[in-house]
């Protein structure tokens, strides 16, 4: 029975808490990903930069706030400069619809074109975040580090293998549920949000109706800017803020919206999760795990790992062309808000 426990802590140490943490901040880029293309009808390829974009405002209000002596004690300074980042980042993203997207909105141009406007506005987000703050990792983390440390699960289970629980997980969890919430409530019970499922539903029939487009789009891309920033200083504390890696991002969200069905909300969300647990369970090296379930005489030499981790991405790539030979419409039935 130890030994059961033991590999249950590896496998929760490895892959069922990272995995969590990783599969909520991937729903919360794919919620973005899904409102743009069911509201706005095409896939924004600036949306990783856009979440750069808002957690580089976000890193560098929390580092003139920690210069001033500004902090939240256990939790990460960073929250309290989260509602800045928003804010700059939807005025970023309302000047790029006024400056761009307006004019083929409308021209009423195809969706390819959108396309390939969000990859020349995605490489000028990029160029802006990298000029501004550098293309390096950048620590901004601060608060407690860990709700439990494996040393201490050790002295208080007595087992050998210790579990260590970073807060930053558990915030991540935490603030997501309340975002997701927050946005589905917003969707369902508003005049606004009920306005934006109309539109994205029927866009002649809603305009017949009194919706007013603009408006529409001006708070689409306002949500979307709290799920970037949101998405992008979570991912930033919990692991690292690299302008790039947001970039690399972007196929696993695009994945993970694909997955759960473009357009539907919920699929973003089970997307991110399914995404997320494929890409650290294919990648993890089971040789810790199998080795207090198996005999010792058969216990494995080799990792027992069926990609390596440069090939993380690698994953979300192949269940995204899989999903989209078999299922085209995703996990749930895409194009719904």
């Amino acid at each position: 029975m130890t030994d059961i426990l033991n590999a249950f802590v590896v496998f929760a140490n490895f892959v069922l808490v990272p995995g969590a943490a990783y599969g909520a901040q991937l729903a919360l880029g794919a919620l973005g990903i899904t409102l743009v293309y069911g509201v706005l009808r095409f896939s924004n390829f600036a949306h990783g930069d856009t979440m750069a974009f808002g957690a580089m405002v976000t890193v560098l209000v929390t580092w003139w706030m920690q210069g001033h002596g500004v902090s939240l004690g256990l939790l990460p300074t960073a929250l309290l400069a989260l509602p800045f980042g928003i804010a700059a980042t939807a005025l970023f993203v309302l000047a790029t619809d006024r400056v761009v997207y307006r004019f083929y909105r409308r021209q009423r141009s195809a969706p390819v074109i959108f396309v390939i406007v969000s990859v020349g506005v995605m490489f000028i987000m990029n160029g802006v975040v990298r000029f501004i703050i550098g293309p390096d990792d950048q620590n901004f983390a601060d608060g407690a580090r860990f709700l439990i440390s494996a040393g201490d699960f050790r002295r208080l289970t007595g087992l050998e293998e210790g579990l260590a629980i970073k807060s930053t997980a558990l915030l991540t969890l935490v603030v997501a549920l309340v975002v997701m919430a927050a946005l589905f409530w917003f969707l369902q019970k508003t005049r606004m949000g009920k306005a934006m499922r109309a539109y994205a539903d029927n866009e002649d029939l809603a305009l017949l109706s009194g919706v007013n487009p603009d408006r529409v789009v001006m708070v689409a891309w306002i949500l979307v800017a709290a799920l970037a920033t949101v998405a992008g200083v979570l991912y930033g504390l919990d692991k690292t803020f690299k302008p790039f890696t947001y970039f690399q991002l972007l196929l696993p969200m695009f994945a993970a919206a694909i997955v759960g069905g473009i357009g539907n909300p919920v699929g973003a969300i089970l997307g991110g999760f399914v995404i997320a647990y494929s890409e650290v369970a294919v990648t993890y090296a089971y040789k810790r795990f199998l080795g207090h379930l198996l005999p010792e005489s058969l216990a494995p030499e080799s990792l027992v790992q069926l990609l390596g981790t440069e090939y993380k991405f690698a994953v979300s790539f192949i269940i995204l062309v899989v999903v989209l030979l078999i299922r085209p419409t995703g996990i749930l039935r895409g194009k719904t808000i």
